[in-house]
């Protein structure tokens, strides 16, 4: 599909800037499709999807591939360069419309409650300000809206669960573009008022040790009515 272009409203292009990390993101996922089965957890998560969609930190847009065909239009936001450029040349790979434009989760360039879904993956660790960036999600879903997730954060035991917070507190957001190990995306989604729907955990990947960023959930909330 052709990429059509998106106004990006004022914008600024570099809200987000951590070129060396999208270098080694854009390589590690793409390698973790197949290693380590995302590819499939990817298909889980746009299933069923239909009508406008807001894609949240859309990275390399390795998601796009995977949108069902009942998707009329993806407005996918992605605030760091290298990887806005990247998810640009996927969109043109895409089965579905997909329009990448720069911004940011807390601040997202689109109209009020003008879309039917939003897909956050992997995101909520490391925008700056989770329930703003929550909130700006229930403003631009309509009543009734979902969101789909697909994220990673606190997990396991008392020493995992103290190494997630040392790392934050120390080396990891610096070295993983803004990340941050120890976050709780389904409670942070119920306070920000979203209805939960069916989640899962998960660990990625499914086999091997368990690392610090391997407590993942994916599920469904939606906006009330």
């Amino acid at each position: 599909m052709p990429l059509r272009s998106v106004r990006s409203r004022g914008v600024p292009r570099d809200a987000v800037h951590h070129p060396l990390f999208a270098r080694c993101y854009a390589r590690l996922s793409t390698g973790a499709e197949t290693r380590m089965g995302m590819a499939r957890v990817r298909e889980r998560l746009l299933a069923g999807l239909s009508g406008r969609v807001i894609e949240v930190g859309a990275g390399n847009g390795l998601n796009f591939a995977h949108y069902p065909g009942t998707v009329s239009e993806v407005v996918a936001v992605e605030p760091e360069r290298v990887l806005r450029r990247l998810a640009v040349d996927a969109a043109q790979r895409a089965r579905v419309p997909v329009d990448v434009v720069p911004g940011t989760a807390e601040a997202l360039p689109v109209k009020s409650e003008a879309f039917d879904a939003a897909v956050v993956s992997l995101v909520l660790c490391s925008v700056r300000d989770v329930p703003r960036a929550l909130a700006e999600l229930r403003r631009v879903l309509r009543p009734g809206g979902q969101v789909r997730f697909f994220e990673h954060g606190r997990g396991g035991g008392r020493v995992m669960t103290f190494t997630q917070g040392a790392l934050d507190r120390t080396l990891w957001p610096a070295l993983s573009g803004g990340c941050h190990l120890s976050r709780e995306p389904v409670a942070a989604l119920r306070e920000a008022g979203f209805v939960l729907g069916p989640y899962r955990r998960t660990m990625m990947p499914p086999e091997g040790p368990a690392l610090p960023s391997s407590y993942c959930v994916l599920g469904t909330a939606w906006r009330s009515s």
